[in-house]
């Protein structure tokens, strides 16, 4: 037996490769190795002398040098859990982080009492929009975004995963049809050129667009809040997902135009991350 190749041999020797690049050394070489078996994790314990032929190890050795390069673990696999679902994700999208599902969980606590309908603005790989969908097939859900490369992401997910929603081509409002919304929901690009960070946690991999904005990370912000009154109904709700340092100017951009109950809610770490408002 060529132990060399052997499961348990190659997942400590990739760990140990990558061990100087991530803090996740460990479950990366997991997820690379069931990535390039077409297995879930269970099975590398259940079968750990399972033999890998030379195409699986070639490939296994590509994907550890990129990730040592620093490209990210869902770019590498295709794909990254959120809400306890599987999303495909391509280098068009950005790659969903659980922060976000304090934006779907407050969106669904604004819909629970109404029947929509509710729009994501620059959905991305659509994981809002379908997340919402999924939740309350009962009512019509819109998503929209600039990128037509990431919409064709976002309705390959939506098929995958069984998920009703309408997806439109457009720059935050600027396509959309005179419709009034219950809520509306956004998670826009919020980083300031300047800030560090871009060049940080494989950041550099994910599509700038999606990322990066003008006004110190606050034009697309400033740009939603001001058009959303126009596309939502009596008493409608928008929702921002923003940067943690962003949460009170946020609030006084929203207060300005007009909205009301308006409060900021933290992340899983504690920080400010998803500010909403009610307008009325």
């Amino acid at each position: 037996m060529n132990k060399d190749k052997s499961l348990v041999s190659l997942l400590s020797s990739a760990s140990t490769k990558l061990t100087p690049h991530s803090d996740s050394a460990r479950l990366d070489a997991e997820l690379l190795l069931c990535h390039c078996l077409k297995k879930d994790r269970t099975y590398l314990y259940t079968w750990p002398e399972h033999i890998l032929d030379a195409q699986q190890v070639a490939s296994l050795d590509a994907l550890i040098e990129r990730r040592i390069d620093g490209e990210p673990i869902a770019y590498l696999t295709g794909s990254r859990e959120f809400w306890s679902a599987e999303f495909n994700v391509t280098s068009a999208t950005l790659i969903p982080r659980p922060d976000t599902e304090i934006l779907v969980e407050h969106a669904l606590l604004k819909l629970a009492d109404t029947q929509g309908p509710f729009i994501d603005l620059g959905t991305g790989a659509g994981v809002i929009a379908i997340c919402v969908a999924l939740e309350r097939a009962d009512i019509e859900v819109y998503a929209t975004d600039i990128s037509d490369a990431a919409l064709e992401v976002a309705r390959a997910n939506a098929t995958k995963l069984g998920a009703t929603v309408n997806f439109i081509t457009s720059n935050w409002f600027e396509r959309l049809e005179a419709q009034k919304y219950a809520v509306i929901a956004s998670n826009p690009p919020y980083i300031a050129a300047e800030d560090p960070h871009l060049r940080k946690n494989g950041l550099p991999y994910e599509p700038i667009n999606a990322l990066q904005s003008c006004d110190n990370g606050f034009a697309d912000i400033t740009a939603i809040i001001n058009a959303s009154s126009a596309y939502l109904q009596p008493n409608g709700w928008l929702l921002l997902e923003h940067g943690h340092t962003q949460a009170e100017r946020t609030r006084d951009i929203m207060l300005k135009q007009g909205f009301g109950n308006i409060e900021t809610v933290p992340d899983l770490s504690g920080n400010d991350r998803v500010t909403f408002g009610q307008f009325t």
